[in-house]
């Protein structure tokens, strides 16, 4: 997935409302809570996350709404059931006889022991910008399963007037365009509020700037070692964190060794940056990531583990690593990486690499695997 600033991105002003009510959507979503998604049109639906139902949720949802329940996933979930759906597109199930809370967390979590089959009722909804597609990227962001219960909104029900139906029931109303847009406004938002000297093991003379947006999400480091001129084409590497890797030293990744090499080559070439990016798990978060190493264990790549759970197989954008580093003065960039679309991401925000600095560690027994997928599947420079 590549975020890209547009032309005009900068020069228009921030819908700070908008941030605020997709930021409370994801809270409402994670504590199991339904929220209004207002699509075009005159178009909504009531949605939860499908990992939070239960039969009391689901039977609540479908009275307050007056219409059937249905579930949401993605087309990489809805292939992974034997669909034939577009990847990229969501895909809707309305079996015939019903959703019951067992059924949805079948179809939504394939880490159950008792895996679904091919679902009955099911359709591919075409694009992703409608209030059905936004409940999964909502999910998404939320760090959930990418699945949601939702159910239409009539006329009838305040359809047409779904923000006044929301303050009737004590809900949150939030627009489908928001969610669609809401990770690129918060890259946008990124400001710096803390800074510290923090002298490491290998690099003493470290400073760490951090970075939060202004919706309260997840904050972003600048691990800044030495003092790289700004203007200049500062050595750099963007690195996602990883709970497992970084901190436990997990043998199933090479995250860890990558994040204290990076630290040493940098010290060692005198000054450069590591961007410490709140990305765990490729984008799919840490309890996702779990889910995905579970699949790993019975035999999926890391690739197809994530599209098994619904997801893309790489999450991340790096929309938010190009905002830092236009914040401390850095327009070029020497990028240590063997992950070509990690460059493709930097140049299309405005970012330009002249040159990319290998960065490559040996296998350790546990995870050659892991490090053949990512060269073979993801195009890895090993």
């Amino acid at each position: 997935m590549v975020l890209e600033y547009a032309s005009d991105d900068l020069a228009t002003p921030l819908d700070h409302a908008a941030q605020r009510a997709v930021d409370r959507a994801l809270s409402d979503l994670r504590r199991g809570e339904a929220v209004v998604i207002a699509g075009a049109n005159g178009r909504a639906l009531l949605a939860m996350a499908a990992e939070a139902v239960t039969t009391r949720t689901l039977n609540q949802l479908a009275a307050l709404a007056g219409t059937p329940v249905a579930l949401v996933l993605t087309g990489q979930r809805g292939r992974a059931l034997g669909l034939e759906v577009p990847a990229d597109q969501p895909v809707r199930i309305d079996p015939p006889a019903g959703l019951s809370a067992d059924l949805v967390r079948d179809l939504s979590d394939p880490t159950r022991p008792a895996r679904a089959g091919r679902p009955a009722g099911a359709a591919s909804l075409g694009g992703g910008a409608g209030p059905e597609g936004a409940a999964t990227i909502l999910a998404k962001i939320a760090r959930l399963l990418p699945a949601a219960i939702v159910a239409d909104l009539p006329a009838a029900r305040g359809g047409a007037d779904a923000a006044g139906f929301a303050r009737r029931h004590d809900l949150l109303c939030v627009r489908a365009a928001d969610i669609v847009d809401y990770r690129r406004r918060s890259a946008r938002s990124l400001a710096r509020v803390a800074e510290a000297a923090v002298p490491l093991e290998d690099a003493e003379r470290t400073r760490i700037v951090a970075f939060r947006p202004s919706d309260g999400g997840p904050e972003h480091l600048a691990i800044i070692i030495g003092d790289p001129a700004p203007g200049q084409p500062v050595l750099a590497r963007l690195h996602s964190e990883c709970f497992t890797g970084d901190l436990l030293g997990s043998l199933r990744c090479d995250c860890g060794p990558q994040l204290r090499g990076a630290i040493r080559e940098i010290a060692s070439a005198g000054q450069g940056i590591v961007l410490y990016l709140a990305q765990e798990g490729r984008g799919i978060g840490l309890m996702n990531k779990l889910r995905a190493y579970r699949l790993q264990d019975g035999g999926l790549d890391t690739v197809d583990a994530n599209t098994v759970l619904g997801f893309d197989a790489d999450e991340r954008v790096y929309l938010p690593a190009a905002g830092m580093l236009r914040q401390m003065g850095y327009g070029q960039v020497r990028l240590m990486t063997n992950n070509p679309d990690k460059m493709a991401q930097l140049a299309a925000c405005g970012v330009e690499v002249v040159e990319r600095v290998p960065h490559i560690f040996p296998a350790n027994g546990h995870n050659e695997a892991y490090l053949r997928t990512k060269a073979e599947k993801s195009g890895h420079l090993f």
